[in-house]
């Protein structure tokens, strides 16, 4: 089958829709595919070989100056060359567009007009590019904010348009009104120029259907899957924590942002250390952290410090690869106590991959990841001392630590490996290939 997907840049930070996009071509091509894979806005950027084209649709740069000057609107294409190489995005990805939501209302509404919007000649080079392209199977696009996408490619390739849908409802729900009604209202108007929507969890699907208004026989659930080369677990004690001289390790590994919670994961750690006394612990967290952010996670560390506890706060930066694999491994518990119903949860995914148990809120697609794999425990949203209760349970009882750290490792290769994953797309895909037959 011939695939072109098209991915989101996120302006050089690590991005789970672009981990998700990346991972699932490359698997896809391993099972014997003819997959095209390229990025709008910035080049992607994975912690595993990055499979994508080496060009950008849509460049950030472009996009910007066209919707804030008319000038660049009507500039020869030769021009657009210049800023549209991935060298040059990569250079100033980042530096010139606040990646806050409430900010770009005005690109989000540009980008949902299409064709009849400002950002026209971006649309008419998107044509131009497909001319010169293999006409595919089926394309996918990454998320809802991209829609307007659906329609010139299908008129330009005849051929069925997919449409991911991966969490882009915590940057839409984020516009400043009245950009967030506005943009909805303009997605809801173009769900039927796209064939099917495919959803990443069982949640999203059910959400995604009353917030869309998609039809039931236009959605499907393709669950997120990882590459699980490279994980590994270690043996956990199972003796009393009590009489240990290791710290017990508590681990954050997501977005260093409000909504992912760090904060309530602080105000957990602090509550959780009140209850096991001189025992020792430690809290690690890792991740991108944009630099308007870094007020947050200084206030994260200082609700430690206020408790005597600053010095188990340990923040180790946006990770890579290898990294990732030792930190996780590390771990004893992990936690992300997001404040929003988060659709995907690719860091529970992996965490147990690495045989770390996890403590997470009963909420969005945390509650099937978690009741499928068995590899952790779900507490009271919003709660820390719900959170610290959780903490606790595992700091106190080993050996059933132990045995959700096996349930973790095992579960989510019995449920979440990209080849399942990407079985199950080629399934949503071929079923659309026979229908246009």
């Amino acid at each position: 089958m011939k695939i072109l997907s098209i991915t989101a840049g996120a302006a050089g930070m690590y991005c789970g829709s672009c981990f998700r996009d990346n991972a699932l071509a490359a698997e896809l091509v391993a099972q014997g595919h003819d997959v095209t894979l390229i990025p709008v806005y910035t080049p992607t950027r994975t912690d595993e070989e990055n499979v994508s084209q080496p060009r950008v649709l849509f460049g950030g740069i472009s996009v910007y100056l066209q919707q804030y000057s008319s000038l660049f609107r009507h500039l020869p294409r030769a021009l657009d060359r210049l800023w549209d190489s991935p060298r040059v995005i990569n250079a100033f990805a980042g530096r010139g567009v606040s990646p806050d939501a409430r900010l770009l209302g005005d690109l989000t509404i540009s980008m949902l007009e299409g064709e009849r919007g400002v950002l026209r000649k971006e649309f008419d080079k998107l044509i131009e590019w497909t001319r010169d392209e293999p006409r595919p199977d089926v394309i996918n696009l990454p998320n809802s904010l991209l829609i307007s996408m659906a329609a010139p490619l299908r008129a330009a390739f005849g051929r069925p348009v997919c449409c991911t849908l991966q969490g882009e409802e915590l940057f839409i729900d984020g516009l400043a009104a009245p950009y967030r009604e506005r943009a909805l209202a303009m997605i809801r108007a173009q769900v039927a120029a796209v064939d099917r929507f495919i959803a990443v969890s069982d949640y999203c699907a059910q959400f995604m259907r009353g917030y869309l208004h998609i039809p039931d026989d236009r959605i499907d659930v393709v669950p997120l899957g990882i590459k699980m080369d490279g994980y590994s677990r270690r043996e956990r004690p199972v003796s009393s924590r009590a009489s240990s001289s290791d710290p017990f390790r508590v681990g954050y590994f997501a977005r260093i942002a409000p909504e992912k919670g760090l904060h309530v994961l602080a105000e957990a750690y602090v509550r959780f250390r009140a209850r096991i006394g001189g025992a020792p612990g430690v809290l690690e967290v890792a991740g991108y952290m944009a630099p308007n952010y870094a007020r947050y996670l200084d206030e994260a560390r200082a609700t430690l410090e206020r408790a005597g506890l600053g010095g188990e706060f340990r923040y180790r930066g946006a990770i890579d690869r290898a990294g990732k694999l030792e930190f996780l491994r590390q771990l004893d518990v992990l936690s992300v106590p997001a404040t929003y119903d988060e659709p995907k949860g690719m860091f529970l995914l992996e965490a147990m991959a690495a045989g770390t148990p996890v403590v997470e809120p009963r909420r969005g697609a945390f509650i099937e990841v978690i009741e499928k794999t068995r590899g952790g425990l779900l507490v009271a949203p919003d709660d820390p001392g719900a959170l610290a209760d959780g903490l606790h349970a595992l700091w106190s009882d080993p050996s059933h630590t132990a045995r959700l750290a096996a349930a973790a490792f095992d579960g989510v290769r019995a449920h979440y490996t990209v080849a399942q994953s990407a079985s199950r797309l080629v399934d949503v895909y071929g079923s659309l290939r026979s229908k246009a037959a």
